[in-house]
């Protein structure tokens, strides 16, 4: 008996030694490896609007008064007769941080009786638009530039009698909606 217990005590430190140096070894072997940075995040800009530097008139026809700034253009015309137009250009630019998309365009002012002796239309990066179109997503990615170029015109209709018999004052619109790119 005295035998079979100095043998467990035996036992009993070999295996606590080697519990000890298996600890010992492993932590021997363990290493932590660690990833440490810095990241700046530039400030975001939404920054969609005209180039007024680009703006030209088109037509022979020039605006009695005009206004160009960043995001709205005013223009004040005579058309003296039918076939007589008035046009411009204009560059819309993305000078932001974030990619925008044409969303929408809003033509409005005409009647539908206008509409028979006017037509107002703008082209839109080489796409035609005489009426209200939504459900576009038509990119102005960063740093991009889109042409409009916008005509308003005085129509000969078929029936003469369609057109005005004085003088007619028409407040025309056109709005441009962008949105975010998702």
């Amino acid at each position: 008996m005295r035998q079979e217990k100095g043998l467990q005590n035996i036992i009993i430190v070999v295996l606590s030694v080697a519990v000890l140096a298996m600890s010992v070894g492993f932590a021997v072997y363990a290493q932590q490896l660690t990833v440490n940075g810095t990241a700046t995040f530039s400030a975001a800009k939404w920054d969609v609007h005209f180039d007024t530097s680009s703006f030209n008139e088109t037509s022979t026809i020039k605006a009695s008064e005009k206004n160009v700034g960043n995001t709205a253009i005013t223009y004040s015309v005579t058309l003296p007769s039918p076939g007589s137009e008035y046009s411009f250009t204009v560059n819309a630019k993305n000078y932001g941080t974030i990619d925008a998309a044409l969303e929408a365009i809003t033509l409005s002012g005409l009647t539908e009786a206008q509409k028979k002796y006017i037509s107002y239309t703008v082209n839109y990066d080489g796409t035609d638009y005489d009426e209200t179109t939504d459900g576009l997503a038509d990119d102005l990615l960063v740093n991009d530039t889109h042409t409009l170029n916008v005509t308003v015109a005085y129509l000969l209709p078929a029936d003469s009698a369609d057109l005005p018999a004085t003088d007619v004052e028409v407040n025309l619109t056109i709005a441009l909606d962008y949105v975010t790119v998702d």
